[in-house]
């Protein structure tokens, strides 16, 4: 439990244990989004805006097998590219974000994902959680934390940053997480807020990190 008022050093220690336990529950924490390249991340991720992973895996199935390059989501009318990911809302934003992207892709970037996060950031539609996104399961580079729902809630109950703003929470995570550890830490981190630390009904008493959290109410769950 962290005290009323906790020093750097006793965060980081306790940061420390927060890890170690995740590392038990969550050895490998994969993505739950299907790719097979960068390129399918990328749209993947995406799609995945204000959708349930396993929806967008279902439309990629056959997404992925008509749309193999960014050229491809550009020769398509924007009707026929809305119809094809209809299926997970706000598909005329989606497309329109997707075409924009793979033009720049196309235009700048020789037709392939770039491997920075102030590259990839450039790109319409893509902000640091998605580039961090793909750079680290992509590619295997640890250059930023993505901060997303689910992360933004665990790291507020476990009161690891009081910051407001993604960016900032991400900037505060940096700071503390090792950085070879930043991809899976974010893995790690949805997966426990997805399927444990839930914005309702928060399972803790089958969490592996309660011992060090100070949420309050402690929930008696089922």
């Amino acid at each position: 439990m962290k005290p009323k008022t906790e020093s750097l050093e006793a965060r980081r220690r306790r940061l420390e244990s927060i890890i170690q336990a995740l590392k038990q529950k969550y050895p490998d924490a994969p993505l739950a989004l299907r790719f097979s390249n960068p390129l399918e991340l990328l749209v993947a991720v995406i799609l995945s805006a204000q959708c349930t992973d396993e929806r967008v895996n279902q439309v990629t199935q056959t997404l992925f097998r008509k749309y193999r390059r960014p050229e491809d989501y550009l020769k398509v009318s924007q009707a026929e590219l809305e119809d094809d990911i209809r299926p997970t809302g706000y598909y005329r934003n989606k497309a329109r974000s997707l075409k924009a992207c793979c033009r720049m892709l196309v235009e700048t970037f020789q037709g392939e994902v770039p491997r920075s996060i102030e590259e990839m950031t450039r790109l319409p539609g893509v902000g640091r959680k998605t580039a961090a996104m793909v750079l680290g399961n992509a590619f295997g580079i640890q250059q930023g934390i993505a901060v997303d729902t689910h992360v933004r809630r665990v790291v507020e109950r476990l009161q690891l940053s009081e910051k407001k703003t993604p960016e900032k929470v991400e900037q505060d995570l940096m700071e503390w997480v090792p950085r070879q550890e930043w991809t899976w830490f974010s893995n790690a981190m949805i997966l426990h807020g997805r399927h444990v630390c839930t914005a309702r009904h928060p399972r803790c008493h089958e969490c592996v990190i309660a011992p060090w959290c100070p949420y309050p109410e402690k929930p008696d769950t089922n």
